[in-house]
């Protein structure tokens, strides 16, 4: 049994945030069916290079374990599938600009008259309120307007976005939290809700500590490259062959990195606080001493002191360590084109209810005539729809 395996989602979204959420969902084991446009698909499934024998690498990487069916809603004929579907639905998530579902009648206000058990997930770049509302949300673009690209990059440097579309992706991660609130509040009150995540919402949330520091000074953080604004030495050094991370969290750990580098400051750097004020000082010391020696000497030397670090690994790195395998973090899958198929696991771990990667990534439409069939039709039924367009 797998934590949401009594949950039937209608997955009205595309791209990277709302896929994000509903595959989530997905691994939990809750049925997801991603309702895509006939002959098209998600926008992703035409992003590439690269590609796996047709099927774009960016579509496979946030799809798996959910169900296509190709419906055009937007004709009489598909419209009833679709509210045939909603019916059976637990929870339905969309990330439209706002007010584009509300003209056809698939707003939250429209459905839940008749399916007031229905939790319906709304994602978008600004929220559905708001003066900024009806504007569309692109994740470069709410990185830059949501502060933080300011605090990415070399203090002397251009602001740099994050290495993945972060925005879309932790808007994917509150929806799916901000969801499984919302069916569980439906297990006492009987009713769903609607969920509304703003992408800028969820970028500003992520400022945490940072924003923080602007509350109290009044003055904006600015680039520090990797360096930690409140903690010393918290950052990336260069040792003899390549980059590694060292990450002195306490003035114990400190004391033990000392240690283990042979530097003695006497008292000068005992706390953070004389760390983080004397950092312009301090700096060169350790960057001349972490520079005499290769990244494993240091790293296991500091590691043997209790010392936090690591190197700055690429992806083969990553993925050749044996602590992603054994904590499942790659899935072997086969996909019905794309032939044996690596993704990544679930990091969500439960004990009792655990989730995982199930089905490869769907081909578009693979699932239509299965799905309409459950609904009553015939496969006289289904070729005519096919025919009109509305499959």
């Amino acid at each position: 049994m797998a934590a949401l395996d009594h949950i039937t989602v209608i997955d009205l979204t595309r791209v990277l945030s709302g896929p994000y959420c509903t595959m989530v969902l997905a691994d939990m084991g809750a049925r997801v069916i991603k309702v895509e446009q006939p002959g098209a698909g998600d926008d992703t499934r035409g992003w590439g290079p690269p590609f796996l024998d047709g099927e774009s690498a960016y579509f496979l990487s946030v799809n798996r374990n959910k169900e296509s069916v190709t419906l055009d809603f937007k004709r009489p004929a598909g419209r009833a599938i679709l509210d045939r579907l909603i019916a059976k639905a637990d929870v339905l998530v969309e990330n439209f600009r706002p007010g584009t579902l509300a003209r056809i009648g698939l707003d939250y206000t429209t459905l839940a008259a008749a399916h007031p058990r229905l939790v319906y997930a709304s994602i978008s770049g600004f929220g559905q309120t708001g003066p900024r509302g009806r504007e569309p949300g692109y994740d470069a673009v709410v990185q830059a307007e949501g502060g933080l690209m300011s605090i990415t990059g070399a203090g002397d440097g251009q602001p740099f976005k994050v290495g993945v579309a972060i925005t879309d992706i932790v808007s994917g991660m509150f929806a799916a939290q901000g969801i499984t609130l919302a069916l569980l509040a439906r297990e006492r009150t009987g009713r769903g809700q609607a969920v509304d995540i703003g992408m800028l919402d969820s970028v500003a949330a992520l400022l945490t500590y940072q924003a923080g520091i602007y509350f109290a000074t009044g003055r904006a953080p600015g680039r520090l490259g990797n360096r930690h604004p409140t903690i010393v030495p918290y950052e990336t050094f260069t040792a003899a062959d390549g980059d590694f991370v060292l990450a002195v969290g306490n003035d114990e750990q400190w004391r033990r990195f000392c240690g283990a580098a042979e530097l003695d400051f006497g008292d000068r750097f005992a706390t953070n606080r004389m760390r983080v004020e004397g950092y312009d000082e301090l700096r060169p010391h350790l960057a001349d001493r972490l520079r005499a020696h290769p990244r494993r000497h240091w790293i296991e030397r500091l590691a043997a002191a209790g010392v936090p670090c690591g190197s700055v690994r690429d992806l083969a790195e990553l993925f050749a360590d044996p602590q992603v395998a054994a904590r499942d973090m790659v899935a072997e899958v086969t996909h019905p084109t794309a032939g044996p198929l690596s993704l990544l696991g679930t990091p969500i771990k439960l004990s009792d209810t655990p989730g995982g990667v199930r089905t490869p990534p769907p081909v578009l439409g693979q699932h239509t005539a299965a799905v309409l069939e459950e609904l009553g039709m015939t496969a006289g039924d289904i070729d005519r729809l096919r025919q009109e367009g509305a499959i």
